[in-house]
């Protein structure tokens, strides 16, 4: 798989990357260790996490994707600097842990580098802004943090265009360190909170952006169609907002096209996003081989300018 670079991070990614929600949810240990193994074989080389992941299945924590992660580290040493790691911060961990303050940050970080078993994470994300911590305070600790070799890169997910233009701002003239990657929810059938100002100042600024529900939490693999097809499925309650609201519409359009490439619904909705100003990598999850090389072909697929505007239809 090819790799972009990442914004100002330094970092040479996997054009799509590896979705690690699904450790500990929907793949257990040994099925983990199989998809992580089979993802550095296919190139896709960045996997993203959170501390949060997967505290709502029953029975879950939290941190059990980063320890499944690690677990598979440390039984393969010579892994660690063949891949790079995303993992975040500030969801609510339960007993009044969340949220971005430096008291937190410290501590948690420190948890997540031991579930993932290692010394440094490439990419600390802020899981959500704060509206009860100031943000210098949060890009303070990240600072020490940086310096401390403990990060080595920081960014934000489900900032708008506001919050982090202020943080941008707040790190310019406080001589603190700036969010160099967003992780914006962006799909076909979801481009409103993404698209305009908060785009343009990505490019602007060369934030890298990797998305997150890429397909829509199943819907634009196309298997969901009518309210009958997210009986007993996992994320049939994502996807139920898209069947209502016109998301239809988009999978009529990008039928013609997947078929006329022999390409599916699902790679076509990887290619799209690949094709878009500002979007450095789509994040996606797989549970079968079969599904993470469906995301390598993706990663390859070639479309026009008139093709990728014929799919804007949401």
């Amino acid at each position: 798989m090819k790799t972009r670079t990442l914004g100002s991070t330094g970092l040479e990614i996997s054009s799509v990357v590896f979705g690690g929600n699904v450790f500990g949810w929907t793949l257990d240990e040994t099925e983990s260790f199989k998809m992580l193994d089979a993802c550095v074989d296919q190139g896709l080389t960045t996997i993203d996490t959170a501390d949060v992941y997967s505290r709502w299945k029953p029975g879950n924590q939290g941190g059990e994707s980063e320890t499944l992660i690690g677990n598979w580290l440390a039984a393969r040493p010579d892994k660690r600097d063949k891949v790079q790691i995303f993992t975040k911060v500030g969801m609510d961990m339960g007993d009044g842990n969340t949220g971005l303050s430096p008291r937190w940050i410290r501590e948690e970080v420190e948890n997540s580098l031991s579930r993932l078993k290692t010394d440094y994470i490439d990419l600390y994300f802020s899981h959500r802004f704060d509206e009860d911590t100031p943000q210098a305070e949060t890009l303070g600790v990240y600072k020490d943090l940086l310096d401390e070799g403990k990060i080595r890169s920081i960014g934000a997910s489900n900032f708008d265009e506001g919050q982090l233009e202020d943080a941008l701002k707040i790190a310019e003239t406080e001589g603190l360190p700036a969010y160099q990657v967003l992780q914006p929810e962006y799909s076909l059938v979801s481009r409103a909170s993404f698209e305009g100002p908060l785009q343009r100042l990505c490019i602007d600024k060369n934030i890298g952006v990797v998305t997150y529900f890429s397909l829509a939490s199943g819907f634009l693999s196309g298997k969901y169609r009518s309210l009958d097809d997210l009986q007993g499925q996992a994320r049939g309650g994502m996807a139920k907002k898209y069947i209502e609201n016109g998301g239809l519409q988009v999978l009529e359009a990008m039928d013609d096209i997947a078929t006329s490439k022999n390409i599916t619904l699902a790679e076509l909705a990887i290619a799209w996003l690949l094709h878009r100003d500002g979007v450095t990598a789509p994040i996606a999850s797989a549970t079968k081989d079969s599904h993470l090389k469906s995301l390598v072909k993706a990663s390859e697929v070639s479309l026009t300018p008139e093709e990728v505007e014929a799919l804007a239809v949401f």
